[in-house]
């Protein structure tokens, strides 16, 4: 099949989202014609055609939004058997959502005067009315159209919004692979410039407020001194983060290694994972820990998409409230003490990694890009 790919920014540095997007793409690439179409990338997968989309700036963010959904609309128009976006865009027989729908988050809980005035509020913001219009064109039914959520989280979360889409919403979960590589945790820290020998949590996002990197530092000044911090993520927010490290004392131990473009030297390099989030709708960074034998502490089926398939003290440790260090510093300091849980974490997390692949969710993909194409003709 000759397939578009819709995605603003393609590249597994970017995020989630993308690196999801970016994953299934490659696994495609080898069996199909693949386009990409993105107003930024670093060309990550050999084998794709790459196509710009324009960009008059990147704020105000719902402006370039809209000009993308149109550029992109009229670039991919014709000559494609499946039209495959990522964002929110009007056009695409295949829709992958990787977020609460912001008709969720607005209408949520919310009845007779409280959601009227949520809707006043819609259609006094030129910026609301454009998300909410974009994010409606995704999920209107039409022939073909197919509507995917990353988790069973996120499906229940798109049911509720537009429970119009049951019929064509399925979920395809994110992927992992599993690396044979023969980096050494030593080989990892000095490719890194991390300290040999202390006890290294890792936290890996972009949106650090979000993922839950206050609550971690708060914890880590609970632990005792000699456990380090690495930070992999957007390095816009270093500056105002490292601030926060050292005013609770802990300049020296936390590490901002800002983005990386391979995850595999900082997993390497760790002896757990922490993933405190406040909202996740997947995370796909604990499957790729596990899938790399990294002990996991993360937030619970409340918080985070993943957790509702784990099983505490079995894969990971669970934790409940993700704003709660005190909670969260005990958990890391039982990751980090007692080998014999290291180990069960290690094995299981691993067993759970094997049975998430990204050829399994590209087979899936490819289903449903036939029943699209199909009902096109």
């Amino acid at each position: 099949m000759r397939i578009a790919i819709i995605n603003r920014v393609f590249s597994r540095a970017a995020g989630g989202a993308e690196s999801y997007s970016v994953a299934v793409a490659q696994q495609l690439a080898p069996r199909h014609e693949i386009h990409v179409y993105a107003q930024e990338s670093n060309q990550p997968v050999p084998g794709i055609t790459y196509h710009r989309v324009f960009c008059l700036g990147k704020k105000p963010r719902w402006v370039n939004q809209l000009l993308f959904a149109i550029a992109s609309w009229w670039q991919t128009r014709r000559g494609f058997d499946v039209v495959h976006s990522h964002e929110n865009t009007w056009h695409g027989q295949v829709q992958t959502i990787h977020v609460r729908p912001l008709r969720y988050n607005l209408l949520h809980g919310r009845r007779g005067l409280r959601r009227a005035l949520r809707w006043l509020k819609v259609a006094l913001s030129p910026r609301l009315i454009t998300y909410v219009w974009l994010e409606g064109a995704r999920f209107k039914p039409q022939p073909g159209r197919q509507v995917v959520a990353t988790s069973d989280t996120l499906n229940q979360e798109c049911l509720e919004a537009y429970p119009a889409s049951r019929a064509q919403l399925s979920v395809i979960t994110p992927g992992t692979y599993l690396l044979q590589d023969t980096l050494s945790r030593s080989m990892a820290r000095r490719q890194l410039e991390l300290p040999a020998e202390a006890p290294l949590l890792l936290f890996v996002a972009n949106d650090y407020k979000r993922k839950g990197l206050d609550a971690l530092l708060q914890a880590l000044a609970q632990l005792p001194p000699q456990v380090q911090l690495a930070v992999v993520g957007n390095p816009k927010p270093i500056a105002q983060y490292r601030q926060q490290a050292e005013q609770l004392g802990l300049a020296g131990r936390v590490h901002f290694l800002g983005s990386q473009d391979d995850l595999v030297p900082a997993y390497r390099a760790a002896d757990c994972l922490a993933h405190p989030t406040l909202e996740d709708s997947y995370a796909m960074v604990v499957l790729e820990a596990m899938a790399l034998g990294l002990p996991v502490v993360v937030s619970g089926p409340a918080h985070c998409g993943i957790s509702r398939e784990l099983e505490d003290g079995r894969q990971a440790l669970l934790l409940h409230d993700p704003r709660d260090a005190a909670e969260l510093a005990r958990l890391l300091r039982t990751a980090l003490d007692q080998p014999e849980l290291q180990a069960r974490l290690r094995q299981q997390g691993l067993e759970f990694a094997r049975a998430h692949s990204w050829e399994s969710a590209a087979l899936q993909y490819e289903a449903l890009y036939a029943q699209a194409a199909a009902s096109s003709r």
